[in-house]
């Protein structure tokens, strides 16, 4: 495990917060505003952020048209299905179970580096696999004694994971020479159109002037989420091993249910806790550093 800086740690340990609290936050949101819009808009609010943030810091706007198509790839991956699959996800199931199952991202990432690019899997990750899915299971299973279709909001949060995790490691491995805050804005701005479009297409009849709650709750995702915690993250991502990058969601998912629990009133039963027990179990055996060889 490298030795982080004290910058280093502080952004870890900012993104893990505002990522923890952001899952009731978003719950609290979209039971007050359409949920597409509610992204949308917070994108759009967030957009000019981050383009501030790129002027103050100097940063350039400019990407070579050579590299569009790969950088729409990262953008589809990475942040597309992403938001657009949670946020639907979200209304379907509690915010602590949303969290969890989001954040099996880095059990996904080990899979498809070890079977797609080459990564190396150690015995022990592949126990993390099979502690992530028996957490899933128990998930699954205590969905399945409910109905409103919360199956599909589990099948959802699953499927934003696993396009996170290969975003994640085409992120890694990009070669577009460009700052982090570059690819950041411009994967943003993709974002925010799609969003907007399907908002506009499946939820303009549902339209109306967010209450005070739903503002609270869109300017947190504004300011917080799109234009500190993403851009951390890419940051991470390219500047920091696999390993240092992705150690902040080892305790993203637990904040997660916790918080819902105490903010929303959310009961926790025996499978979340064993979910909860088992997901961290399984991300530490792929994320926990091995004992240095001599």
């Amino acid at each position: 495990m490298p030795t982080l800086s004290r910058q280093q740690l502080v952004i870890l340990c900012l993104l893990t917060l505002v990522w923890g609290l952001n899952w009731p936050v978003m719950k609290t949101g979209v039971q007050h505003f359409p949920p597409l819009s509610f992204r949308a808009l917070s994108m759009l609010i967030g957009l000019p952020l981050l383009a501030l943030g790129l002027l103050v810091l100097k940063v350039p706007f400019r990407l070579e048209r050579r590299y569009w198509g790969p950088l729409v790839v990262l953008g589809f991956f990475n942040m597309v299905m992403w938001h657009t699959l949670i946020i639907v996800a979200i209304p379907l199931l509690p915010s602590g179970r949303a969290a969890i199952l989001g954040y099996t991202m880095p059990i996904f990432s080990a899979a498809l580096g070890a079977l797609f690019f080459s990564d190396r899997l150690p015995p022990r990750a592949w126990l993390g696999v099979a502690a992530a899915a028996g957490g899933v299971f128990l998930l699954l299973w205590n969905e399945m004694d409910k109905l409103g279709g919360k199956p599909t909001g589990v099948a959802l949060m699953l499927l934003a994971a696993a396009s996170w995790a290969l975003g994640t490691q085409l992120l890694r491995r990009t070669h577009i020479p460009a700052p982090t805050l570059t690819l950041a804005f411009w994967m943003t701005v993709m974002t925010t159109g799609c969003l907007c479009l399907l908002a506009t297409l499946l939820e303009r009849p549902r339209w109306h002037a967010p209450d005070p709650i739903a503002w609270g709750t869109i300017l947190f995702n504004a300011v917080l989420v799109i234009g500190f915690a993403q851009v951390a993250w890419f940051f991470l991502v390219r500047t920091l091993p696999p390993l240092a990058s992705t150690l902040s969601v080892m305790l993203i998912p637990v904040l997660g249910v916790f918080s819902g629990a105490w903010w929303l009133g959310e009961i926790l039963h025996w499978q979340d806790w064993t979910a909860v027990a088992l997901m961290v179990l399984a991300i530490a055996s792929v994320l926990w550093p091995s004992r240095a060889r001599r």
